[in-house]
């Protein structure tokens, strides 16, 4: 074997076999005498059967020829199918609602052309808006870069060639700085430079636009009238302050002049969110199990159909097969019963370390947030507070200790994966990509190669794609899982976004680049030491590691070059729409879906920003490294942002939707990174002239890391707290808001906001099972259930839970004097043929909550127009506010002689907080049809509220109290309407409707409606 020697034989074109072998340390004899040997020589160099796989011209030309095909397929299919390449057009309000679009072939495009950010805010929200903001910015950064590399790089680096190295060497080669010789290499370091100003220039550009949009938000009078944008969140507060009087005092802690503000602590559901998972578990299996059994309703099967129980219903252990449908209709009325029962004794259980804090205006929450931004009030943690629908419920309570611990996991358990994958990504690009690579180590499959050529040629196109694709699809989905200790989901998001990008830097960037290098590095200084007798450290320092590294990223840049145009691909995929078309196809003719899904899936779909942006933040990444040692990357690039900026467009304008606004803080995460792939590509810079041996190359790359990094420090001063914060401080000048500054709805003076931010498992509304029209008339014979209006009358009474006062009134029956209309609502929902679109349930929470939350189908506007919207509010205080149309279901009701324990129950919200020790009961949960020495046997706790005995049951005139004077009650009134005067008869400060261990009652007002209802 001859000796191996570093320098520049390196540089020289050899053999392709001859080089790859030669570089690892291994002779063509030692390759061939078994397949172990074959397989070392394959793992010395396990890309490069997808360097040679992919050419350039190939990967354009397939590249542009399919894209131009599916969009011209994506053209003539469209004005066909409006569910699935328009649903938001069909679904949403006046003022979401996207420009209509003609029934031309091309009649898609004129709405992206006219369409400006200015109005994309109200029509897309500001995520997407966002989003679209930071495609373009790739777009024009990636299209200036190109020209500049293309108009000077390029011809640096074929002039400033080597002529004894470039005989015979391809064009795509002689691009890169491999065999330049040193002086030219002032190109690259020069242009390195002004790559970085280019970059900071556009990032300052567009985070001063982006700040724009977010204060435009901030100032927009749907913000100031929702009632999160003036709510506080305190977690990890300490026991001593786990009361509605804590929590003010937590926020006094700040030492910011602010009106006293309404709290309100949580409370411990314990296992309610879990018996309401199975609840709809239940239910949705029910619903399967009906679609199948009732698919042909004129001939029914000869056996009902059979189900084991689940695995956490302990009535039947040995688990042996049930009738599905009676199985599943008890399960359901136990579960219903049970979640009945626990939302009732909610109120009597702990407090927990969580709790809401709400102000008259958003500058005061605001105010108070940023002060207390870096300082720990009490202990406590206290944030702005999110949406409620927004909140991680589960992971609120979590203690500093384990949301520590559960952090370290994670980050423990995706590095490992990031790891392990190094593995399977080398077998998969060795093997499956080049399916002769796995015949020369197992010889019985280069025997069926050779049989069956067109088929093995077949496979290898479509398994090395299908596979990787599969696994970008799950990975989301694992670190989401993995994610478990975010408060919010959109810290979540965030947090997945940053996980899946370092996955992909370090498998497919740097494993990727350095992979050969380091091997044939390890396999040279084997060589050196073992054949050639040298010491170790001699042999490490004659292995040249930063020769191979240098070479190794020239070698490999123009494989970037064709994957990057190859993604072109995937942004039409993206736009045809063609998996979700195929699958809804072919789930509706020869599967049997149930009424819930085929609603659903005419839903607008939500779009996964993480991957998104994890994939353009890739590219991004890829072309700014390799943006010096090949031009070309950085043209295909601009291609690609160029087309998948416009389509994208479309997808957000008609077919996407963001499933929670996060208000543009996804900014800065997209921000840091690009930073980062600046420095990273300054480091690769740095790196080649170093293994070049020109120092004063090496020391002139220095700086621009530097200046990268004061950059970010820059622009996190000067923009970042103005992103996130309405303001910093309470102006001099501020007077109490009165009712001509507040939007419509806030109520100005007479309004008195109390924050009502409770766990969503005390208010969800409960599924009920749906059936489609056609097998309404087999429900009597297969449904064993409540199906007449007279049966359980009980169940139809509504009262509230928990100490929350609700009164609900139903319309009456004309034909059945003291009966609600209709009667009790059935155990099951029909939906008729013709109303299966998610067109008839937009509104309602257990659809629209999945799909855009409701807000962009005209369910709620805003916070003031709706009991429980993005955010809640406390109550309705003005008249001519409508809200969503009612679900057709009304009640929840159980069966099997149970009680009924579901009534039609509004979204509700505390009127009082106990403090820790309160132990009277919360509302009876048993309706008319239960004795109330039933109710008062099951549980000590339970009693009827002054609203349910009183105003719901035989209610009475109004008591006459005494005379007011005129004067007494203007002053009375005038003092209901300060929201500063919030003080108790004995002059402590009234912070909530809640108990806690000092005074708490406001004065009674003889003028509200509150008094001749309160305790007295």
């Amino acid at each position: 074997m001859d000796s191996y020697s570093p320098g520049p034989d390196l540089f020289r074109r050899q053999d392709a076999a001859t080089q790859f072998n030669s570089q690892s340390g291994l002779s063509p004899a030692d390759c061939s005498k078994s397949g172990a040997d074959q397989f070392l020589c394959l793992l010395a160099n396990p890309f490069s059967s997808v360097l040679q796989a992919n050419a350039f011209w190939v990967s354009l030309g397939t590249s542009i020829g399919f894209t131009v095909l599916i969009a011209l397929l994506f053209s003539l299919l469209r004005p066909h199918n409006n569910t699935v390449y328009a649903p938001k057009l069909k679904h949403a309000d006046e003022r979401h609602a996207p420009p209509a679009m003609g029934k031309g072939f091309f009649a898609w495009t004129t709405p992206l052309l006219k369409t400006r950010e200015m109005h994309l805010v109200d029509k897309i929200g500001l995520d997407a808006t966002i989003f679209l903001r930071f495609m373009r910015m790739c777009r024009n950064l990636f299209l200036v870069m190109s020209f500049i590399g293309c108009a000077v790089l390029i011809p640096a680096n074929v002039i400033g060639s080597d002529p004894n190295l470039k005989a015979g060497l391809k064009g795509f080669t002689l691009m890169t700085p491999l065999i330049v010789k040193p002086q030219a290499l002032w190109a690259q370091v020069v242009c390195s430079w002004l790559f970085d100003v280019i970059v900071a220039v556009f990032l300052w550009i567009n985070y001063r636009a982006v700040v724009k949009l977010v204060r435009a938000n901030f100032c927009s009078p749907e913000y100031q009238a929702s009632l999160h944008a003036r709510t506080l969140m305190i977690t990890h507060i300490p026991n001593a302050h786990r009361s509605d009087h804590g929590l003010g005092s937590i926020t006094e802690e700040p030492k910011v002049l602010t009106s006293t503000p309404y709290c309100a602590i949580g409370r411990n559901v314990q296992g309610l969110p879990k018996l309401i998972k199975q609840h709809e578990a239940a239910v949705r299996q029910l619903e399967s199990v009906l679609a199948v059994y009732l698919k042909n309703p004129n001939s029914l099967p000869a056996s009902r159909p059979e189900c084991r129980p689940f695995s956490d219903d302990k009535s039947f252990p040995n688990r042996q097969r049930l009738d599905a449908i009676e199985y599943l209709t008890d399960r359901i009325s136990v579960l219903e019963y049970e979640i009945k029962d626990a939302r009732s004794r909610v109120d009597a259980r702990n407090p927990m370390n969580y709790g809401f804090a709400s102000y008259d205006s958003v500058t005061e929450a605001h105010a108070v947030a940023f002060a207390a931004r870096k300082s720990h009030p009490k202990g406590a943690t206290l944030r702005l507070a999110p949406t409620p629908k927004e909140i991680v419920w589960d992971n609120l309570a979590m203690t500093k200790k384990a949301r520590r611990w559960k952090g370290f996991t994670n980050g423990l358990w995706v590095s490992l994966l990031t790891v392990v994958y190094i593995a399977p990504n080398a077998m998969i690009a060795i093997f499956l990509t080049n399916l002769s690579n796995l015949g020369l180590v197992w010889p019985a499959f280069q025997t069926q190669l050779y049989k069956h050529p067109v088929w093995w040629a077949a496979v290898q196109g479509v398994a090395s794609p299908a596979l990787t694709s599969l696994v970008y699809l799950l990975l989301p989905i694992v670190f989401r899982r993995l994610a478990n200790a975010e408060k919010t989901k959109t810290a979540r998001e965030q947090h997945v976004t940053h996980q899946l990008y370092a996955f992909f830097v370090f498998n497919n960037l740097i494993v990727f680049t350095l992979f050969s290098a380091i091997w044939q590095y390890v396999a040279t200084v084997r060589f050196l030491s073992e054949k050639q007798g040298k010491d170790t450290w001699t042999a490490i320092k004659e292995g040249h590691l930063g020769v191979n590294i240098a070479n190794s990223l020239c070698l490999v840049s123009p494989f970037w070059v064709t994957w990057i145009l190859q993604r072109n691909l995937g942004a039409a995929v993206d736009l045809s729409q063609i998996f979700n078309l195929i699958w809804t196809s072919f789930a509706k003719k020869f599967m049997n879906p149930t009424a819930r899904q085929l609603i659903e899936w005419t839903a607008p779909p939500n779009f996964d920003y993480a991957s998104y942006y994890n994939y353009f933040l890739f590219y991004a990444s890829i072309a700014l490294c390799f943006a010096t040692l090949q031009p070309l990357v950085l043209l295909a690039t601009a291609l690609y942002f160029v087309l998948d900026s416009w389509l994208k467009k479309y997808l957000l304008m008609y077919v996407f939707v963001t499933k929670t606004e996060s208000g543009g803080q996804s900014w800065r995460i997209l921000y840091n990174r690009l930073v980062f792939a600046a420095i990273g590509a300054n480091i690769i810079v740095a790196l080649l002239v170093y293994a070049k041996d020109q120092n004063v190359m090496a020391i002139a790359m220095i700086p621009p890391p530097i200046l990268m990094i004061g950059f970010k420090i820059y622009c996190h001063r000067a923009f970042d707290d103005r992103i996130k914060y309405y303001t910093k401080g309470l102006p001099r000048d501020m007077e109490p808001l009165d009712a001509g500054a507040n939007p419509k709805g806030m109520g100005g003076k007479t309004a008195r906001v109390v924050v009502k931010f409770a766990h969503p498992a005390m208010h969800q509304k409960l599924l009920t099972p749906m059936v489609r029209e056609n097998a309404r008339p087999l429900l009597e014979q297969v449904y064993r259930g409540r199906l007449n209006p007279d049966a359980d009358d009980g169940a139809a009474a509504t009262t509230g839970w928990a100490g929350y006062d609700q009164i609900n009134l139903d319309h009456m029956s004309s034909s059945r004097p003291g009966k609600a209309k209709g009667g009790a609502a059935p155990q099951w929902e029909v939906v008729p043929e013709n109303h299966l679109d998610f067109t008839y349930f937009k509104n309602r929470a257990e659809f629209g909550d999945e799909h855009g939350s409701g807000d962009i189908y005209g369910a709620a506007a805003s916070d003031t127009t709706s009991m429980r919207s993005g955010t809640p509010m406390s109550f309705m205080h003005q008249q001519g506010y409508t809200t969503s149309p009612p679900p057709s279901r009304g009640v929840t009701p159980v069966g099997g002689g149970r009680p009924a324990v579901y009534g039609n129950t509004s979204p509700v919200y505390r009127d009082r907080s106990p403090g820790p020790g309160f132990n009277n009961g919360p509302a009876n949960i048993y309706t008319d049809g239960a004795p109330a020495a039933a109710a008062t046997a099951s549980s000590p706790y339970l009693r009827r509220t002054d609203s349910e005995s009183g105003l719901l049951r035989g209610a009475q005139g109004m008591p006459v109290g005494q005379q007011v004077p005129a004067a007494a009650a203007a002053a009375a009134n005038d003092s209901r309407d300060h929201s500063l005067d919030r003080y108790n008869a004995d002059g402590s400060v009234y912070y909530g409707r809640g108990y806690a261990g000092v005074p708490q009652q406001p004065v009674d007002d003889p003028l509200s409606y509150d008094y001749f209802r309160g305790r007295r």
